[in-house]
């Protein structure tokens, strides 16, 4: 049997968390509902501490982090939201696992099993390092850049992504094309660029250029199945887009 603390301000949530919990396993005993700081903290000094505490993390009075600052919790934390950007925060706290909702059966029945291997293990709950990097790869988003980094007249400048409209590369040397019609060098392979630049504004359309989504002025079609494209400022090479591209190209272009 485990007895679970629910800390959470929507009533319709709770009442989905106790249903999921009761079909997963009908000896699970709802120690208590909070719905705010205040009354977790009150409840926390009132009663002997849970098994396990199930928390939202916005709560109508504040985050639901501020708890641990004014009540000391000596059990694992399950924390639920719709935000993921606070799961790296919640595991430096007492965090078993990190759910987003829509909270799922077999995603809330996972979390549950590590509580129960953790228990069976006597293993404390600070003790899971592991489960950061598994967190990190399912909720940390990429930093893509607003800025790119180049070389004019001997001194280095920044170019905001706005202004850019396209990369491409000649004689080994890759050249940020900008929509002023400016010009530069820039010490970044294409493939390095393709992890640094925000895909739904750039696209890489074969081994020499990478665009702009509003570069693009006219698309035609070309030899062998290919599409040719023409961009602002032109380039002065021929930009084809291979057949083997041109599907997740007219998806990137919305057409």
């Amino acid at each position: 049997m485990m007895e679970i603390l629910i800390v959470e301000d929507e009533p319709l949530a709770v009442q989905k968390l106790i249903k999921l919990l009761k079909q997963i396993d009908q000896t699970t005993t709802i120690a208590g509902v909070t719905d705010g700081i205040e009354s977790t903290v009150e409840w926390l000094h009132a009663h002997p501490t849970p098994d396990l505490i199930l928390m939202d993390i916005e709560l109508s009075d504040g985050q639901s982090f501020e708890i641990f600052k004014l009540a000391p919790i000596e059990c694992p934390v399950i924390f639920t939201t719709s935000y993921d950007e606070h799961a790296i925060e919640s595991f430096r706290i007492n965090s078993l696992d990190y759910l987003l909702k829509p909270i799922k059966k077999d995603e809330l029945e996972g979390a549950l099993n590590k509580f129960r291997h953790f228990t069976a293990r006597q293993i404390t709950p600070l003790d899971i390092g592991y489960l950061v990097d598994d967190l990190r790869k399912k909720t940390q988003q990429p930093e893509f850049r607003s800025q790119i980094l180049v070389k004019a007249d001997h001194r280095l400048v920044t170019v905001d992504a706005w202004d850019i409209a396209y990369f491409c590369t000649k004689d080994g040397v890759t050249h940020l094309h900008a929509r002023d019609q400016t010009t530069y060098a820039v010490d970044y392979t294409l493939e390095a660029l393709e992890d640094l630049l925000e895909p739904e504004q750039f696209f890489r359309a074969n081994s020499h250029f990478i665009v702009a989504a509003k570069a693009v002025s006219q698309i035609h079609p070309y030899l062998n199945g290919t599409l040719k494209i023409d961009l602002k400022p032109d380039a002065e090479q021929e930009v084809l887009i291979s057949r083997d591209r041109i599907k997740r190209f007219r998806q990137w272009l919305g057409r």
